[in-house]
């Protein structure tokens, strides 16, 4: 089964055909919100928002550990999530969807594997690659099945947030060779690759980078929000097909 985590912008999907709610118990406390159980084109789905449902959860403070746990305890093996971004890369622009297939982490105090007690000993996973390709190729054919444009490719910089970032930090995340910024990133792909679940992020580009574009004076935050909202149209649209193709693929 598959499982989507909505990010900001995307706190319900409206396409999902919503048969039941779940509060899951954890180890690690309380999810972002309860499960929601579904269908999409008739494929049974989970969604969750990571910021909760009236989006109150600022990144930093997520129970990352918990939301993966209780995705990964109610069966679901495949996760697709959705990360909003400012975009660095100046083929990037606002209104557009990247598939990033790399990450740099630069946040800190976060809880950020399960493998630190003494009921679990230190687990050093391969993160060589986090994102998950056979996802990533079914979420690019997905794009080309219903002719939505996908950048194919950039290094995420996921960031402490809640605060934008400086144009001297953007700055320094392009000599690091990141594309996009985003505050959500990590620890969540880490810790789906802890539980071995599959996972994959479409990122839709909010604003320019600070200091970058439109955003080289300032960002205004209600110009993001209003580009953001129409962009989570095709993100929906590429979630739907997404789903419809890994169905045929899990067969």
């Amino acid at each position: 089964m598959i499982g989507i985590i909505g990010g900001t912008g995307l706190t319900q999907l409206d396409n999902l055909e919503v048969v039941r709610r779940q509060i899951v118990r954890t180890p690690y406390g309380d999810a972002s919100q309860p499960l929601i159980f579904g269908k999409i084109s008739g494929n049974d789905v989970v969604f969750l928002a990571r910021h909760g449902g009236g989006h109150t959860i600022p990144p930093h403070a997520i129970n990352y550990r918990a939301n993966i746990w209780a995705l990964h305890s109610v069966g679901v093996k495949c996760l697709l999530a959705v990360a909003t971004v400012g975009s660095i890369d100046p083929a990037f622009f606002p209104g557009e969807i990247v598939l990033p297939n790399q990450i740099i982490d630069y946040t800190h105090g976060r809880d950020n594997t399960y493998y630190d007690g003494v009921e679990r000993p230190v687990m050093h996973i391969d993160f060589t690659h986090p994102y998950t390709e056979a996802l990533r190729v079914i979420c690019k054919q997905a794009a080309a099945n219903i002719q939505q444009p996908l950048h194919d490719g950039s290094v995420y910089a996921c960031v402490q947030g809640p605060r934008l970032e400086t144009a001297a930090e953007i700055n320094r995340f392009e000599r690091d060779g990141a594309g996009l910024v985003g505050m959500t990133g990590m620890p969540e792909a880490a810790l789906a690759r802890e539980l071995g679940m599959d996972y994959a992020a479409l990122c839709p580009i909010a604003n320019h980078a600070a200091g970058r574009g439109e955003s080289e004076a300032s960002i205004q935050y209600e110009v993001m929000m209003k580009r953001l909202a129409e962009t989570m149209g095709k993100v929906r649209g590429l979630i739907s097909e997404i789903v419809k193709l890994h169905k045929k693929a899990d067969v």
